[in-house]
């Protein structure tokens, strides 16, 4: 998933977007927590839910988490370092906050764009791609 929205491309990623991925927070593991520290935007006044994790070190950005979904975590696709499955589609979200300069393939089959956030959770995106296990 490309996210276009102004903290998510901001903070993480230096092509116009950031790709999160979504995974069940049970399963992750952290050394060197020692190093880390979090950053929480403000959001219309309010600060967010959001942690966006990050080494204090050098600014890497790693991984998302929200307490509103306490059973997922959301690395950042460019700081796991093992191989990762290629997607069957490319799924664009937050298309409306987009920079000019970014150029989005698509939309087709391959391509699925939403101008905000879609009504699929992650979850169910996986479960239709028949890439969720239970």
């Amino acid at each position: 998933m490309r996210c276009y929205c102004s903290i998510c491309r901001k903070q993480d990623g230096g092509g116009g977007y950031a790709i999160n991925l979504s995974a069940d927070k049970t399963t992750m593991q952290v050394s060197g927590a020692e190093h880390l520290t979090v950053y929480r935007a403000m959001i219309d006044g309010e600060r967010s839910n959001a942690e966006r994790n990050f080494c204090k070190h050098c600014g890497t950005a790693l991984w998302l988490f929200d307490s509103r979904w306490p059973e997922l975590i959301h690395p950042l696709a460019s700081a796991i370092d093992s191989d990762l499955p290629r997607p069957p589609q490319t799924v664009h979200i937050m298309l409306d906050f987009k920079p000019g300069w970014v150029a989005v393939p698509g939309p087709d089959r391959n391509n699925i764009h939403f101008a905000g956030y879609p009504e699929l959770s992650i979850e169910d995106w996986h479960k239709s791609q028949g890439l969720w296990e239970d």
